[in-house]
């Protein structure tokens, strides 16, 4: 275990992140760069003496289960997360849970979309990434604290699913795929979370999550019932990102539908109209 060595990395890596990053508040009289370690601490379910202790390099070998957290609570991409473990002197094993980095070439490929809406999910259904019209046709996710960009949550918790016209067949879908996630990574505790979150609070998702069913058919195609330019139809095509257990899920209209010229129009308008409740 390279004490000093872990010291200086869990410090770069709790100064480069906002508190906005991982939905907190960022309250008045902030001094320190990124994250406070009370805040690490928090996140990562450890005492905030026992992180400051690591960071001070005095701290005894953290577990496997510590090391996991830290890498939830940092946001550490796979490579920091093994390099991390290597620096702990324990080397890596599987992901803890599901990837929530999304490589550069794949954001860049959102970009080049200039007529498709394009987002990418993770194996829970957050929404990681998006281009502009993607925000135009669904919602400005970059306004939204992370954990309320979870396709699922707004499924099965309330909320109107961007008036989409296939809701109970992606809901169905989601149970199933989201009953697979849980079976590669049972010790994720945000996995666990979101499961008993959705459990507690609709009997729709206990009901088709008792099924145990765990394959779901894609949805081909679906209408967006859009505040500003009304229904947009689009083909639903999913790109399987395996290493990183991810997905980019594309929207396209057919040539010279209306629903293109809808989601022309969206391409100009973005999200600066979009002042009606969706």
């Amino acid at each position: 275990m390279d004490r000093r060595q872990l010291a200086d990395f869990l410090r770069t890596r709790r100064e480069r992140i906002t508190p906005a990053d991982v939905g907190l508040p960022a309250g008045h009289r902030r001094r320190t760069p990124g994250l406070r370690r009370e805040e690490v601490a928090q996140l990562a379910f450890i005492s905030t003496e026992y992180y400051t202790r690591l960071e001070q390099a005095r701290g005894p070998r953290p577990s496997r289960e510590v090391l996991a957290g830290l890498t939830r609570a940092l946001r550490l991409s796979d490579v920091e997360r093994d390099h991390l473990h290597h620096l702990a002197g324990a080397p890596p094993g599987p992901p803890p849970g599901p990837s929530r980095e999304v490589r550069p070439s794949i954001l860049a490929l959102l970009h080049r979309l200039p007529q498709a809406a394009a987002i990418v999910l993770s194996a829970t259904y957050d929404v990681l990434a998006w281009n502009d019209l993607a925000a135009a046709l669904m919602e400005d996710f970059s306004a939204l604290p992370p954990r309320d960009r979870n396709l699922v949550r707004r499924a099965f918790l309330g909320r109107r699913l961007y008036g989409a016209s296939d809701v109970d067949e992606f809901s169905a879908s989601a149970v199933r795929n989201l009953r697979a996630a849980a079976g590669r990574y049972p010790d994720d505790p945000e996995v666990a979370g979101l499961i008993r979150e959705l459990l507690d609070g609709s009997e729709e998702f206990a009901r088709l999550w008792a099924a145990h069913d765990v394959c779901a058919a894609p949805t081909p195609c679906k209408t967006f019932r859009h505040p500003v330019v009304g229904p947009v139809s689009v083909n639903c095509d999913v790109l399987d990102i395996t290493d990183r257990d991810q997905q980019v899920v594309i929207y396209t209209a057919d040539p010279g539908t209306p629903s293109e010229n809808a989601l022309r129009l969206l391409s100009v308008v973005g999200t600066q109209r979009m002042d009606s409740p969706l």
